[in-house]
């Protein structure tokens, strides 16, 4: 199943840029790798018809731990997201994607995926915490037994 992987993020905003970082051990691991930043709808422009989606990005959240990974699929991508947890660019990512696939068939059959890192600081600068510095491996061998589950 050919796999693309959105990397969200802000690496001027500490643990904002962890999707980023993520996404960028991928793309020299060879996977197919869209680094979006904060703008979802840079996908409309490179979509080529894959057959799943796995979006990494940031996520805030008052339940889970700073550095845990958190692994959503379908549905509860866009509902879990909602409910509990902030992605850190929920509104424009999230309700982004839903737009883009009420546009393009294709992505609407898409299998998705979300990998959030839980961050405990979102604010200037361009280091991790510690806790989510150590989250990353964790967060790549996740998205790497994903694309492999086909």
């Amino acid at each position: 199943m050919r796999t693309l992987i959105l990397a969200l993020g802000n690496e001027l905003m500490k643990d904002d840029g962890v999707g980023l970082k993520v996404g960028r051990i991928l793309a020299e691991k060879g996977y197919n790798v869209l680094e979006v930043g904060t703008d979802i709808f840079m996908l409309s422009s490179h979509y080529n018809g894959e057959e799943r989606i796995i979006i990494v990005d940031a996520i805030l959240s008052e339940t889970f731990n700073p550095g845990d990974v958190i692994h959503l699929t379908g549905e509860e991508v866009f509902e879990k997201l909602r409910a509990e947890i902030r992605s850190a660019h929920f509104m424009g990512a999230i309700d982004g994607l839903k737009l883009l696939m009420k546009l393009d068939e294709r992505l609407a059959r898409a299998e998705v995926h979300f990998v959030g890192i839980v961050a405990k600081e979102i604010d200037l600068g361009t280091e991790l915490s510690e806790e989510v510095k150590k989250a990353v491996p964790g967060a790549v061998e996740l998205i790497e037994k994903i694309v492999a589950g086909d």
